[in-house]
Order: structure tokens, then C-alpha cells, then sequence
């Protein structure tokens, strides 16, 4: 988060969240553990999501914009299975510096 006077910028993030049925979903989120929460609880998560439950976070990857996050979730969204599974388990992943 960065403090610019009395305004509050988020940072953008791309995730990944595993499906029960061990599908992938993509998305962005400036708050991921909220959105977490909503694909497993609320009505406000994604359509695939909602007859999937539970989600587990498997990606994290930060952006500097929402752009340049929804540029990211498109080219994650196109990549194969085998490649998101490369990208989960490389120094990209967010996760695996925690």
C-alpha cells in the first residue's frame, strides 16, 4: 500500500485459485485475502468459482496498475495447464517468498 498524502493507493495482484475439482481460476484484486473469502462464501464470486467450492490460493503475482494486472490475468488465461503449473511453482509466485 502506498500513502500518497490522505490518498491510498493499492497495489494490483494477479492470482490463481484452485478449484475442488482441481481446476484453475485467474483473476485480479487489489485485496486478495477479501476475494478469497468471496469465492468461497459470497454471492459476489465469480460464476466458475461459485460451484467449485473451496478455492485454495496457489498464485499471488503483484502489478503496478489494474491495467498492467488485467494485461497479466490475459496472458495467464491463455497460457496451457502445464505452463500455469511452471508459473505456480517459479520465483514469480508471490506465495513462495512468504
Amino acid at each position: 500500500m502506498i500513502t500518497r498524502g490522505c490518498y491510498v493507493k493499492n497495489k494490483w495482484k494477479v492470482y490463481i485459485v484452485e478449484c475442488s475439482d482441481g481446476s484453475y481460476y485467474t483473476g485480479i484484486t487489489t485485496d486478495t485475502k477479501r476475494r478469497l473469502l468471496e469465492h468461497n462464501y459470497s454471492f459476489k464470486s465469480a460464476k466458475y468459482t461459485r460451484s467449485r467450492r473451496p478455492v485454495k490460493l496457489i498464485y499471488e503475482e503483484v502489478s503496478n496498475d489494474r491495467s498492467s494486472a488485467s494485461k497479466r490475468e490475459y496472458e495467464i488465461k491463455k497460457m496451457k495447464r502445464k505452463q500455469k503449473i511452471l508459473l505456480v511453482k517459479s520465483e514469480k509466485n508471490e506465495l513462495q517468498n512468504r
